[in-house]
């Protein structure tokens, strides 16, 4: 790539990630991040670099997850929008490119992040739409639960609900949104938005709030572990096939 011509694009991906192993490029296992690359280097004839505005987990879903990439290829947006949806296999799609300044990063220049996280509290399983939600069997308390995920407000120290071996610089985030919704038919879908998030924090935080619907933890309990930065307090880390990553602010 010929630095001195390069342009910078963000893509707006959306992506099922029940058949990847996570966004970030590995070795062996199939990721989000690989596959739009190989199709990127297949457009450009060049290594093409693709940056993603952070990582999902294996399992995790997209909406809105973005990326940016630069080239020196001399095709416009309109050709990568086409050209890598033409390309790229039916469980990711590209919803938007757009040519950006030079300085623009995917990953640095993020102002907050939002998730939904969607859970079926009935007897049966789905059969339709299974690998998109955490089935429940037994009755969940939404009004507690609800109650509990408000505590979440604010700017906390997050460490109780990082997960285990994966240290940041400091854990203090801030949370301007902590919302269940109950949407009838046993769906609850629980949003939350932050100006960061740790790794498997969204998970982390519910199956603490599940705990809290299964009457293991009071409303209480959870301020209490939220002050504690104790991990082991938290309930565990809820599956990965309910979490979807539904915007990107910049």
């Amino acid at each position: 790539m010929d630095d001195a011509t390069a342009e910078t694009f963000k893509l707006t991906l959306e992506y099922d990630g029940s058949g990847f192993h996570g966004w970030q490029r590995q070795k062996k296992d199939r990721t989000v991040q690989e596959t739009i690359e190989k199709a990127l280097a297949v457009m450009t004839r060049e290594t093409t670099p693709l940056i993603g505005s952070g990582r999902t987990d294996a399992g995790v879903h997209a909406l809105a997850q973005t990326a940016s990439f630069r080239t020196s290829a001399g095709l416009n947006a309109d050709v990568f929008f086409n050209g890598l949806n033409s390309l790229l296999p039916g469980d990711v799609v590209v919803l938007s490119c757009e040519k950006m300044p030079d300085r623009f990063h995917a990953r640095f220049d993020v102002r907050s992040k939002r998730y939904r996280y969607h859970i079926l509290n009935r007897p049966t399983a789905p059969a339709i739409g299974r690998q998109f939600v955490w089935h429940i069997r037994k009755p969940l308390d939404a009004t507690a639960m609800k109650q509990a995920a408000g505590i979440l407000l604010g700017t906390h120290d997050f460490k109780a609900f990082e997960g285990a071996g994966s240290p940041r610089a400091h854990t203090v985030r801030s949370v301007t949104d902590s919302t269940l919704k109950i949407t009838g038919g046993g769906n609850l879908a629980y949003d939350i938005a932050a100006n960061g998030f740790l790794r498997f924090m969204v998970r982390n935080i519910v199956g603490t709030l599940v705990e809290v619907g299964l009457g293991k933890f009071t409303i209480q309990d959870v301020a209490d572990i939220l002050k504690s930065k104790d991990r082991s307090r938290a309930g565990a880390t809820a599956p990965p096939q309910g979490l979807f990553l539904t915007e990107v602010v910049y």
